[in-house]
């Protein structure tokens, strides 16, 4: 995955599109944030929710909803910066895991298991560090 940051211009467009992204396009609905709260749904590196064990379909539609509007942003973007979707779904993980998973939630990274965030920051995927975290 290393070679998704390869272009020197692709940080500083990615992190400047990643403000633009819309708040309904980032926003968590309250079944979505109990499921955070409860530990059965966190963010992942690849920039959208998962899902931990079993889950009502009441949380799946709301994941699924929500990763939707992502995967619209990240489209829209992507497509004004010259990246690919996923380059730019990755940029925004990273920022995510690095800033916005709370104490007591859980994350996963890449294909691994489901963590949970204690007091310090997280242990980003090493192509985090060339987006800039």
């Amino acid at each position: 995955m290393t070679r998704i940051f390869s272009r020197s211009n692709l940080l500083s467009g990615m992190l400047a599109g990643l403000m633009a992204l819309s708040a309904p396009a980032m926003a968590q609905d309250s079944v979505v944030s109990a499921a955070k709260a409860a530990g059965t749904v966190g963010e992942q590196a690849d920039g959208y929710l998962g899902t931990k064990g079993s889950v009502s379909a009441e949380v799946r539609a709301a994941v699924d909803a929500l990763n939707i509007k992502r995967r619209a942003a990240y489209t829209e973007l992507a497509a004004k910066r010259g990246v690919t979707v996923a380059d730019m779904a990755a940029v925004t993980g990273c920022q995510t895991l690095a800033g916005r998973v709370a104490q007591g939630q859980i994350y996963r990274i890449g294909n691994g298991d489901w963590q949970t965030k204690g007091a310090g920051p997280i242990a980003l995927p090493d192509y985090c560090a060339a987006a800039g975290k």
